[in-house]
């Protein structure tokens, strides 16, 4: 299992036991809304942050396949002319 998955997993496990801990609690509903609310948030922050952490990982992974890929092209060209030229 990767690690994103387990994270969110636990955050979701996280969330979900605060948000019936809040409902069970007797408190005024005004207040329960709020908290609910309020947790809501800090997921929904936390869910944005490991999207934008995965993002930053993949853009650099394409980064360095792209700077591979333009280093390896102008052998790539040559061979490619030495493979026609010897066809003909």
């Amino acid at each position: 299992m990767s690690s994103g998955k387990l994270f969110l997993g636990v955050l979701a496990g996280v969330a979900a036991g605060a948000i019936l801990g809040i409902l069970l609690a007797p408190e005024k509903g005004s207040v329960t809304r709020q908290k609910i609310a309020e947790k809501g948030e800090d997921f929904a922050n936390s869910v944005k942050d490991k999207f934008n952490d995965i993002v930053d990982s993949m853009s650099e992974k394409f980064e360095q396949v792209k700077d591979e890929v333009d280093k390896e092209m102008p052998r790539a060209k040559g061979t490619k002319k030495d493979i026609e030229s010897a066809m003909m």
